[in-house]
């Protein structure tokens, strides 16, 4: 985690605040050598959810050493080109891209379960190694898909406030502000969360009073849960309760996404119009949840085969994942398929609490050195230094 003060000069309101910041923290800032191992192609900014903008997720990154870069958004990229001018300061290199969840309806994952937590029929991929010049084209593709999310999260929002006694929040008072909305950015279901947790401090206080609260109110809290709530001298307090909160009461109030989710075969036609990389995220089945915001639960591992027959059917060149999440035996089955199937495969850790490091020490491992090698094709990709050629 960097240093408060920095972070703080690094989130500042504009861009144009937090680019001026960063040439002023340069100036006396010293970086650790830069890691081979150490890249991240997944994190996340507040253009989506995040303690860092994409000036700070950059700053942050190249702290902890990496040698590489990526942002990816929950559907936005409007944070991109913050994000390339951030990198070019700080000489670390970068490369763009975003995530969204689309329909599978017509393939043969209609309607089951792949890999995301709250809804069957919906699956989450990344659009990856997207060129610099059609950054402003693909966020306004999906400038319809944010807008129908904002009515359902208008929603969401009522279903909270009726479920809790003493709990008023507005979507446009106490949600829109913790976003980039105004910017192009995406509002999610952790935005809501955090909203509420927010008003649930102001409320409740925090300690044992917070415990007894979420008790209260039907939500059972694991050992590490709950000494999270008990330190109530840790910083990012919310946002330790946001990550309970997606796990434990986003499922009651949930509504299900339609409208502001395109079917996945559009997803892969536009990406390939733009000249991008279209990725099945894969998750596979969960334990224990690294990050803290999935409960344990079955995705897509009992009929994986399927998904790898799909992704051939609707075109879909490549696969990200994420080996911290997987067991040994998840990630050596995924890459037998990947390679079996002539999928090209890309990685990295969503980054989205403070509480979590930008290295993933899972690339240490030899085993993994082709996603290293991946990283450096989308960066050479996204700068014109070579094709792609996957499709």
């Amino acid at each position: 985690m960097i240093d408060q003060k920095i972070l703080t000069l690094l989130n500042a309101p504009t861009r144009q605040e937090r680019i001026a910041n960063l040439k002023e923290v340069l100036k006396t800032a010293e970086f650790p050598p830069m890691v081979d191992q150490y890249i991240n192609n997944h994190i996340h900014t507040t253009y989506s959810f995040s303690p860092y903008s994409p000036t700070a997720a950059v700053y942050a990154a190249r702290a902890e050493g990496l040698c590489t870069a990526g942002i990816v958004d929950h559907d936005s990229i409007a944070g991109a080109h913050e994000f390339l001018e951030a990198a070019a300061l700080v000489g670390i290199p970068a490369t763009v891209g975003m995530e969204c969840r689309a329909s599978m309806d017509g393939t043969i994952l209609e309607g089951r379960r792949t890999n995301n937590p709250d809804q069957v029929g919906v699956s989450y991929m990344t659009i990856q190694g997207v060129p610099h010049d059609k950054i402003d084209y693909l966020n306004q593709w999906f400038a319809p898909y944010r807008a129908a999310r904002d009515v359902r999260n208008r929603k969401m929002i009522d279903k909270i406030n009726a479920l809790l006694p003493g709990i008023s929040l507005d979507y446009d008072r106490d949600v829109l502000p913790l976003s980039q909305h105004a910017d192009g950015g995406g509002v999610t279901e952790r935005h809501l969360m955090y909203a509420l947790a927010l008003a649930m401090v102001k409320q409740n206080g925090k300690g044992q009073s917070m415990v007894d609260y979420l008790q209260s109110i039907g939500l059972s809290l694991n050992d590490k849960q709950k000494a999270q709530m008990l330190d109530t001298e840790y910083p990012f307090y919310e946002y330790d309760l946001l990550g309970l909160l997606k796990s434990a009461f986003v499922p009651k109030v949930y509504i299900d996404a339609t409208d502001e989710c395109p079917n996945i075969r559009d997803v892969v036609k536009l990406a390939k119009e733009v000249g991008a990389v279209p990725c099945y995220a894969y998750l596979g089945d969960v334990g224990d949840s690294v990050t803290g915001d999935k409960k344990a639960q079955k995705f897509e591992d009992d009929y994986l085969d399927d998904v790898f027959t799909c992704l051939k059917d609707i075109g879909m060149p490549a696969v990200t994942y994420m080996p911290t999440r997987n067991t040994q035996q998840q990630l050596e089955r995924l890459r037998k398929l990947c390679d079996d199937n002539g999928i090209f495969q890309v990685s990295g850790e969503d980054i989205n609490t403070p509480r979590q490091s930008f290295v993933i020490r899972a690339m240490e491992n030899p085993m993994f050195a082709n996603l290293i090698d991946a990283t450096w094709r989308l960066i050479d990709y996204e700068t014109g230094k070579r094709p792609m050629d996957l499709y």
